[in-house]
């Protein structure tokens, strides 16, 4: 049997580690109870060492009985009540008045005295809680959990040990489309039968049919990256098991209806913009029919209907959808061939979707795996790859397993092939699939196990952004500072791990290269919540998959919005006094209320919840042990005073929310180390004030406004030492020259410390052109966004060598910056924008004088540029750009938003040009779109035939 220990290991390190720490204060205790603790503590370290044998043992292949697995289960639970009784003593128990003296000694008594009947009640918990683990201890021996057996003849039965060799992570890159093996001829043959001219003819049906695995979605989404351009709206949307229908019309309507505004993107995303429909939420299906119907009728569009699971949900899928005869395609993909039938009942395709070949899955292998001697071992090779049985799923986790090796070891290639079954090989089945995840989850060392069972937290098709996991994790306390990295730089690590793996796939760089967000496969999904629900690790509720109600204390909870009846129902009959961990998607109002009474929550997130109160808020104020708070897109104004009485807080994300104030108790908040807020697309930010200055852990400070009353508080900002990035969204009514100065000499105070990203937008007040007095530029910074009023490029900026992302204003746009630009030699994005709301007409006469300076045309020169791999331009107005021969000879990458556009030539000069984003307004003359058309037209004759994406945004 499959034995689970990860997260049992995860709880005894972290609890061993707080025992250790309880025992080393000087708490007044009541009489022996020190004794117990120390007690507790021996035998858990007798478990965790014993937890770790089994761990070996399973990743060795080792079986192990209902015995031992329900052993392991009684240890991890002891060890949660344990941690919770351990949190709940630090917090009602509070500080020990310290020192010497009559006064302190007063205090002491007063202490003693006051805290005497909570110590009374820890002290009875901890005797309970102390026989109790006696009890499980004594428990192993009685019924005959033994220790695991080592293989006398040295022979691997199961997965290899983990190897621990460093790992180089991947390359930075932008387009994260690898090349598909095995189905370019489908591809263009479908692609081709969808885009044909039919004038007055009805939708035309694609169905994708196949296991799981075989690469339906993939398949699918090429489809739409290739041939999207041909239609004026696209949308692609993930199908839940039990179908959530007001959910899934408010997915496409968000997709094809065009931004409200331009809006400036430093992701590297090509995703659809988030948030483009509002006020939808509480609408029926009829009205979100007719809005779609609106939006539609009269548009050619493309939709990607992804993972079918009935009939019954394709039919009413098929209902919503708008009929307007102008050529529109949909493709959906599915597993199962009566869906595929009822799709395609007139004269549509079905697409029957096979194992790859012998020489596919030998290609997609090598891709993957960067083997430097592909005819080396080349028996064993060609035994893993067949026991893959073509499946594109088994082959990229198989190679995921192998990259990790050193691959001129025969050895390691050996251990593999023998742990692979040949299940997968007689017949396409999810238990051959499990085999080879289980294999790839027991190599895992048991932090990364944790890490990768919390994805199930996330809904399906969910993408999840590296920087909210990475946060949630360290809040977690899965990952520890280790090899001299800071936590942050082992999550991080973590993350490119799972990715190098296989085991989850990006979708989204950011733009400097790295993988911005990531989304785990449907069956790797499907067995990551298994194993998590099976290890009482992590429970979710109404969400794709149907999971059984936990039977015993719930710990880590996520409420999901696709199956809202299951949630309904499963909620009353839950232990919810317990959980550590809270994430709510969208349907906030299925969560009882009681729940918020929990005193030991760590983790909080309620991003997107639209029906958060004020009654709501002051319970979360005290949840004293919360490390992480995410309020991000909830309709609040402002947060009670009582927030700073969360010490413990690590991660506060108010985002997109109207909060533009805090209260002055924020400043309490010593552990804060990343503070989030603002609108960077509505310029709305938090007021800086002396308080925020004086949180000196702060790494990330984003989203704050300067203004004149709050200038007084900039020398404070020498405080934030440790500060990493600062994004200032706002600077209001900031016109003396002392006040200035007062800023500028903040930025050149923490750039000499751990300043690596800042960020200005000076609301075209023309600070940014004060800039260029800065005594000592930020030499060391990665990223540098100065946004506004910018006339010309800053002359220090030649100096950055270390700087990898640029964002300037394009009222500084000229040939001569460009060339200036063009020598940074780590630059690996570079950003021209300007946002025009507020600002259209200024904007557009400082726009024509830059046209007029430049002569008309802006020539990116060739040379240079030697590792900028994105290009952004976005104003209302944009010049005549010219690429020159040799021009950016690394550019994968170039987006163009605007209303007027002079013209793009030259567009075949980057040698490596990959993918083109126009985005035009909704106002933009005939003459732009003729314009636009040309630019198709140029960068057809590319010889990467790089894809072309065109959008619209509202002004």
């Amino acid at each position: 049997m499959e034995l689970a220990v990860g997260a049992s290991e995860s709880a005894m390190s972290s609890l061993l580690g707080k025992l250790g720490s309880l025992l080393a204060q000087e708490y007044t205790l009541i009489s022996g109870v020190r004794s117990e603790i120390q007690y507790m503590n021996d035998e858990l370290a007798s478990m965790h060492a014993f937890l770790r044998k089994l761990a070996r043992a399973a990743a060795a292949g080792a079986a192990h009985d209902e015995q031992t697995k329900d052993w392991t289960e009684q240890v991890r639970d002891v060890a949660y009540d344990i941690e919770d009784c351990v949190d709940d003593f630090a917090h009602r128990l509070g500080h020990q008045p310290r020192g010497e003296g009559l006064l302190i000694n007063l205090r002491r008594a007063w202490y003693t005295m006051a805290t005497l009947w909570s110590r009374r009640d820890i002290a009875a918990k901890i005797i309970d809680l102390k026989k109790r683990a006696q009890d499980v201890g004594e428990r192993r021996s009685r019924y005959g959990v033994q220790d695991p057996k080592h293989d006398s003849k040295g022979k691997s039965s199961g997965t290899p040990r983990p190897y621990t060799a460093d790992h180089q992570p991947a390359a930075p890159q932008l387009v994260g489309t690898t090349k598909l093996v095995g189905q370019d001829k489908d591809i263009v043959d479908h692609g081709q039968w969808l885009t044909e001219p039919r004038p007055e003819c009805d939708e035309r049906i694609l169905a994708i049919v196949g296991f799981g695995g075989l690469g339906k979605t993939t398949m699918a989404q090429e489809l739409l990256r290739r041939f999207g351009e041909k239609f004026e709206y696209r949308a692609s949307v993930q199908v839940s098991r039990k179908l959530n229908l007001p959910s899934l019309l408010r997915s496409i309507l968000n997709q094809v209806t065009p931004q409200k505004e331009p809006e400036r993107k430093n992701d590297g995303g090509g995703g659809p913009s988030e948030s483009r429909v509002n006020g939808t939420e509480g609408w029926s299906v009829q009205q979100l029919k007719l809005k779609l119907k609106t939006q539609l009728e009269q548009k050619r569009y493309l939709l990607l209907i992804d993972d079918v699971w009935s009939v019954s949900s394709w039919r009413d899928i098929w209902e919503s959808l708008p009929r307007n005869k102008k050529g529109s395609s949909i493709v959906v993909t599915t597993r199962f061939k009566s869906v595929a039938n009822a799709c395609c009942y007139k004269q549509d395709r079905i697409h029957m979707l096979k194992p790859l070949r012998g020489e596919e899955s030998k290609i997609l292998f090598f891709e993957r795996i960067h083997d430097p001697e592909p005819t080396k071992f080349k028996e064993i090779k060609e035994e893993i790859i067949k026991k893959c049985a073509g499946l594109p799923l088994a082959i990229l986790t198989v190679a995921g397993l192998l990259a990790r090796r050193d691959l001129n070891e025969s050895s390691h290639w050996k251990t593999v092939e023998e742990s692979l079954n040949s299940e997968l090989e007689k017949n396409l089945s999810p238990e051959g699939v499990t085999h080879i995840l289980n294999l790839c989850y027991n190599d895992l060392p048991a932090d990364q196990k944790n890490c990768l069972l919390y994805l199930s937290i996330f809904p399906k098709g969910c993408s999840i952004h590296r920087k909210r996991l990475t946060k949630r994790w360290i809040a977690e306390g899965f990952i520890i500072e280790k090899d001299g990295k800071t936590v942050e730089e082992v999550a991080d690590d973590t993350f490119n791990d799972l990715i190098s793996r296989n085991i989850v796939r990006p979708v989204e760089h950011s733009s400097n290269g790295k993988v911005k967000a990531c989304q785990v496969h449907d069956m790797i999904l499907e067995y990551i919540v298994s194993k998590s629900s099976e290890e009482n690790f992590i429970t979710v509720v109404g969400g794709h998959l149907l999971t059984p109600t936990p039977s015993n204390k719930v710990r880590r909870l996520s409420l999901h919005s696709s199956n809202p009846e299951d949630a309904k129902e499963k909620m009353e009959s839950m232990n919810l006094s317990h959980v550590r961990s809270l994430t709510v998607f969208e349907n906030f109002h299925h969560l009882p209320s009681y729940s918020f009474k929990s005193g030991i929550l760590q983790v909080l997130e309620l991003e997107g919840c639209k029906s958060l109160n004020t009654n709501q808020l002051d319970k979360i104020c005290k949840m004293f042990h919360l490390k992480y708070l995410s309020l991000r897109k909830v309709y609040i104004k402002k947060l009670p005073s009582e927030i700073g009485k969360l010490q413990y807080l690590e991660t506060l994300d108010i985002r997109e929310t109207n909060v533009t104030y805090l209260p002055s108790s924020i400043g309490r908040l010593q552990k804060m180390v990343h503070l989030l807020g603002g609108n960077k697309s509505t310029r709305r930010a938090l007021r800086f004030t002396e308080e925020i200055a004086n949180m000196t852990a702060l790494q990330t400070l984003s989203g704050i406004e300067i203004s004149t009353s709050s200038t007084r508080d900039l020398g404070s900002m020498h405080n934030l030492t440790k500060l990493k990035k600062l994004s200032i969204y706002n600077l209001r009514d900031l016109d003396a020259n002392s006040h200035k100065y007062d800023l500028l000499s903040a930025i050149e105070y923490l750039s000499g410390f751990s300043l690596k990203s800042l960020a200005i937008d000076d609301g075209f007040t023309g600070f940014l052109n004060s800039m260029d007095d800065l005594s000592t530029p930020p030499k060391y910074i990665l990223s540098l966004d100065l946004s506004g009023k910018l006339l010309h490029v800053p002359k220090w900026i030649k100096e950055l060598e270390t700087l990898e992302n640029l964002t300037l204003s394009l009222t500084s746009l000229q040939t001569e910056g460009l060339l200036l630009l063009s020598r940074l030699p780590l630059l690996f994005s570079l950003t021209f924008s300007v946002i025009a709301k507020g600002h259209d007409r200024s904007i557009v006469k400082i726009l024509e004088k830059n046209t007029m300076d430049s002569g008309g045309k802006i020539f990116v020169p060739p040379g240079g540029f030697v590792r900028l791999k994105l290009l952004r331009f976005s104003a209302p107005v944009m010049p005549l750009l010219s690429f020159l021969e040799g021009a950016m000879p690394e550019l994968q990458r170039l987006e163009l938003q605007f209303r007027i556009l002079e013209g793009a030539y030259g567009l075949e000069n980057p040698g490596n040009l990959q993918q083109v984003n126009l985005t035009v307004s909704q106002q933009a003359s005939e003459a732009t779109k003729v314009k636009v058309s040309d630019i198709r037209s140029s960068v057809g004759m590319h010889q990467n035939k790089p894809t072309v994406v065109v959008d619209e945004y509202y002004e």
